[in-house]
C-alpha cells in the first residue's frame, strides 16, 4: 500500500503533484470564488464551525489535518505525508499568487450549471493527479483514500459522501441555490477522481493492514 505508484520517478511525480495542484488553485479561485460557490470537506467543516462555534478556520483547519496526517504517517508513509505537504504548501502559493495577480474573470454567474460542471471537471482532475501523484491535496482527501482502502469503496465515492454531508450542514449559513449546485460540482469531481485514479490500476479491495488494523475494536464488541 505505501508503494503506490512506485513505478512513477521522482520528478515526474513532482511535476504531477505540481499540476494537479495548479488545476485545484485555478478552479477554487476562478470558478468557485469568483462565482460564489460554496465548499466542501475540511473548508466547508471550518467555515461551519466559525460560524457556529466562532472558531477561525485557519485553526480548525489545523486541528482537522494533524490527526488525519498522523494516521497517514502510520498506514501510508512518510513519503506520502511528505507530497500532501507539497502540494498543500504549493495550492497556497498558486492561489495567493492568482489572488493577487489574476485579472482573469470567469463570470458564470448566469450559468450556474456550467460553473459547476467546470468546477467539478477541474477539481476532480486536480485531485486525481496530485492522488496519482502520491499525494493528496488536504486532510479530507487524505480521509477519503484511507477510507476507501479500508473499506474497498471507490474513492470518488467516499469523497462525494463526506463532502454532501458536510454542504448539507452547510446549509444553516450558505444560500442554498449556491450550496446545491456545489452539490452538483462535488459530484462531478467524485466521478472524476475515481476515474482518474483508477484508470490503468486493477480494481480495488480492502486493505488487509487498514481492515485489521481499524476493525479490531468493532470485532471485539459484543452486541
Amino acid at each position: 500500500m505505501k508503494k503506490q505508484d512506485s513505478g512513477m520517478r521522482l520528478p515526474l511525480r513532482l511535476a504531477v503533484i505540481l499540476s494537479g495542484t495548479l488545476l485545484l488553485a485555478f478552479a477554487y479561485y476562478h470558478i468557485n470564488y469568483q462565482n460564489h460557490l460554496t465548499e466542501g470537506g475540511f473548508v466547508g467543516l471550518s467555515l461551519l464551525g466559525k460560524y457556529v462555534l466562532g472558531i477561525s478556520p485557519s485553526l480548525s483547519i489545523l486541528l482537522l489535518d494533524i490527526p488525519v496526517l498522523i494516521i497517514a504517517i502510520l498506514f501510508k508513509g512518510k513519503a506520502f505525508v511528505v507530497n500532501t505537504c507539497i502540494s498543500v504548501g504549493a495550492f497556497t502559493l498558486f492561489y495567493g499568487l492568482m489572488e493577487r495577480y489574476s485579472g482573469w474573470v470567469i463570470d458564470l454567474q448566469d450559468n450556474l450549471p456550467l460553473a459547476a460542471l467546470l468546477s467539478g471537471v477541474l477539481t476532480g482532475l486536480g485531485a486525481g493527479m496530485v492522488m496519482r501523484g502520491g499525494g493528496a491535496s488536504g486532510g479530507d482527501d487524505i480521509l477519503s483514500l484511507l477510507i476507501s482502502e479500508w473499506k474497498g469503496i471507490k474513492v470518488g465515492t467516499v469523497f462525494i459522501l463526506m463532502d454532501v454531508v458536510v454542504l448539507a450542514l452547510s446549509l444553516f449559513y450558505m444560500p442554498v441555490k449556491e450550496t446545491l449546485y456545489t452539490v452538483m460540482a462535488v459530484v462531478v469531481a467524485g466521478y472524476v477522481i475515481t476515474f482518474t485514479t483508477s484508470l490503468g490500476k486493477p480494481k480495488l479491495v480492502k486493505a488487509p493492514k487498514l481492515q485489521t488494523s481499524l476493525g479490531k475494536p468493532h470485532d471485539s464488541t459484543v452486541m
